[in-house]
């Protein structure tokens, strides 16, 4: 019989962080365990993730701004960490894992203090800048690529290659086969960028598709994310082309969408290139240059490689450049097939039962006895902050 332990999960408040984290806590909870984020403001207001899960709010302490900013910064990581450990007192954590983000830093420092087992989980393909700070201290670094830039050699030993966790109705999508297209059958686009990335895909894709032969163009219809500021403009050229196009701010149904989606234009986002993967849909990726460490177009190598997405580099990134690519993938349903096929040979399915996995060995390991977490009583949190 399963013994049902309790496990911390602390995440920055952006969907990269959030999303990989709510898969995992699924998969902890279908085990029997019971699962607690600790998170940000922004992250606690993300709609329709970690429902039936405990959220606790810590202050966020990102480093910069100066002395002032280094100060306040340190400040409320110490809080953080003293509001930690006080959930731990009562909750008891087999282990903590945190992928990412601030509020990750003073929840991994609070456990390493009180002896709890620690683990980080890097979503993107250059290890970010609080698990670089945690690498040498944690017990152990889950990866979502085979290569990992910015990643000592020292740690590789603790290092366990498990991929990013997605939502189970993304996963579904695997066992479902890539939509039947035809030589003049209707071609679906989605275009996805993110809360930073949607306005350069709003001025080049409406152009770059207006520069297709009529006789491809007339054949498309487009779901498109855009920033509130760009939607009217984008509606009204796409009108002008006549492509019947779906536009909103903010895409609720995503995993929906990927299933009617024949090719995706995007941005190279942690999760963006794992759904796009586990789903096996072909991609024209479009890195954010400002991303730190460039790590999107870190992202985007190994699905680029395989031959599953097509990679432009924002300088690159001209109507000309994307309606020349449409036209290679395009043109030819072999291709985009193959291209889904390649996709989805770079997925990593099983990621949220791998992680699990790692998680409960290390809990296990290194933890105390999980008959107590189950014997402890949780305290009440009022308003999802700490107590």
């Amino acid at each position: 019989m399963t013994l049902s332990r309790h496990y911390v999960l602390a995440a920055g408040g952006t969907g990269g962080h959030m999303i990989p984290a709510h898969a995992l806590a699924e998969e902890l909870i279908r085990r029997g365990h019971r699962a607690a984020l600790v998170t940000d403001a922004r992250g606690a207001r993300i709609p329709g993730l970690f429902n039936g899960v405990q959220v606790h709010v810590l202050p966020a302490g990102r480093l910069g701004g100066g002395p002032i900013g280094w100060w306040r910064a340190l400040r409320n990581i110490y809080t953080g960490r003293a509001m930690a450990s006080r959930l731990y007192e009562t909750f008891r954590p087999a282990a903590v894992i945190g992928f990412g983000g601030y509020p990750a830093l003073p929840a991994l420092m609070a456990a390493q203090r009180d002896g709890i087992p620690t683990l980080v989980h890097e979503q993107n393909a250059v290890l970010g800048r609080v698990n670089r700070l945690m690498a040498r201290k944690v017990d152990a670094i889950a990866t979502a690529y085979p290569d990992i830039d910015r990643l000592s050699p020292k740690h590789e030993p603790k290092v366990h290659l498990v991929g990013n966790p997605v939502r189970e109705e993304v996963l579904e999508l695997r066992d479902q086969p890539y939509p039947a297209l035809s030589e003049d059958g209707v071609f679906r686009i989605l275009v996805t960028g993110g809360s930073q990335g949607a306005t350069i895909l709003s001025h080049v894709v409406p152009d770059g598709l207006g520069l297709l032969p009529e006789h491809f163009r007339r054949r498309l219809q487009v779901t498109q994310q855009c920033r509130t500021e760009d939607i009217d403009r984008v509606r009204s050229v796409y009108a002008r082309l006549g492509i019947p196009a779906d536009l909103a701010t903010y895409i609720t149904d995503m995993p929906e969408k990927l299933a009617w989606a024949h090719l995706v234009i995007a941005r190279a986002g942690a999760s963006t290139i794992a759904e796009l993967t586990a789903a096996g849909r072909p991609a024209i990726l479009v890195p954010l240059p400002s991303a730190t460490d460039d790590h999107q177009t870190a992202n985007a190598r190994e699905m680029a490689k395989t031959g599953g997405a097509r990679m432009i580099a924002q300088r690159n990134f001209t109507p000309i450049e994307l309606a020349k690519q449409m036209q290679k993938l395009g043109l030819s349903p072999a291709a985009l097939g193959n291209a889904a096929d390649r996709a989805r040979l770079v997925g990593r399915p099983d990621a949220a039962r791998d992680l699990a996995d790692l998680l409960e060995r290390t809990g296990q390991e290194l933890g105390s006895d999980p008959l107590v977490a189950e014997e402890m009583v949780l305290r009440p949190v009022s308003g999802g902050a700490f107590a």
